[in-house]
């Protein structure tokens, strides 16, 4: 959920920008705690997030035309007012009345609905390039005020690396950069709602808590072995009731190598952590062999900050 450093700019000659790229990454949740449900609804969280190097490609192009015109790969993907990134553009041409439109082109390689923030990315991303583009002159704060207006994890998404995120997401902190590790990520053909697993969530229940604290202790010391192994999310206890091929898929991981597995965000994603990117190849190969995943994907943890 989360904008890469590097772009790729192009200008008119005379220095003014026209098109900017930038690289939109996803995130995982290493823990998800939810600790109470708020009167107006949301519910109050305490989450460890991380990004990694898996993304989607968000190229934004001046038109002389006013308007925003949003491109993308997937057929299925809104391309209207519904699009978040369409969102995000269209807050910076408001506030700042901007006579220009835009062309946007995603090309999504982040699994859609899947626990990984790829909405909020893409929206993130789309707020960093305009500012770029148009020279608006907002900091990181200002863009995450608009930011969190579009979506929770949008703030997270434009703020990159390892981060505990309070509040209803909004809240972050900056946390050490985690080891870097190869990830094994895997979504299944199952298509979960988020507001079905927080409805089916019943906190009365008592349902088991990850140590959100002890796995931020296991980051600080930047022990990987610990931190897999605390790693853990609340949300796990109602959506893996319902779809067991994510409680296999995780089973698939951890029998070949990996040093935990989880489900993300809301699901239906899992990833697995490895030591070694030997083991973690030998790991993707059983999970395709599975045939559980529609999305495989072999990358690793990305950190912004050295």
């Amino acid at each position: 959920c989360c904008i890469q450093k590097t772009t790729k700019i192009h200008d008119d000659g005379m220095g003014i920008m026209k098109e900017i790229s930038v690289k939109a990454l996803a995130k995982i949740n290493l823990g998800l705690d939810v600790v109470r449900r708020r009167e107006d609804g949301y519910h109050e969280v305490k989450m460890v997030m991380q990004m990694l190097r898996l993304y989607d490609q968000i190229d934004i192009e001046k038109t002389q035309e006013s308007g925003i015109f949003v491109r993308s790969n997937l057929s299925f993907l809104p391309t209207d007012e519904r699009n978040i990134a369409y969102k995000a553009a269209k807050v910076m041409i408001d506030q700042f009345g901007l006579e220009q439109g835009v062309i946007i082109r995603i090309e999504k390689h982040i699994p859609v609905a899947a626990g990984m923030a790829g909405g909020s990315t893409d929206a993130a991303a789309a707020l960093y390039g305009m500012n770029q583009m148009f020279d608006l002159g907002l900091n990181m704060e200002q863009l995450k005020e608009r930011g969190v207006k579009i979506g929770a994890d949008v703030p997270y998404c434009l703020m990159r690396g390892t981060a505990l995120a309070e509040g209803i997401g909004e809240k972050l902190t900056a946390l050490p950069p985690m080891p870097k590790c190869p990830v094994l990520v895997a979504k299944p053909s199952v298509a979960v709602s988020t507001k079905f697993v927080y409805e089916n969530l019943h906190l009365e229940n008592d349902p088991p808590h990850p140590d959100i604290d002890r796995l931020l202790e296991d980051i600080r010391k930047k022990d990987l072995q610990s931190t897999a192994q605390d790693m853990g999310n609340i949300l796990e206890t109602v959506t893996v009731a319902h779809y067991p091929e994510i409680a296999s898929l995780k089973e698939i991981m951890k029998e070949h190598g990996a040093l935990n597995a989880l489900m993300s965000g809301s699901g239906p994603t899992v990833f697995g952590l490895f030591e070694d990117e030997k083991t973690a190849k030998r790991a993707y190969r059983a999970v395709k062999e599975s045939g559980l995943a529609k999305q495989l994907y072999l990358t690793t943890i990305y950190n912004n900050r050295k």
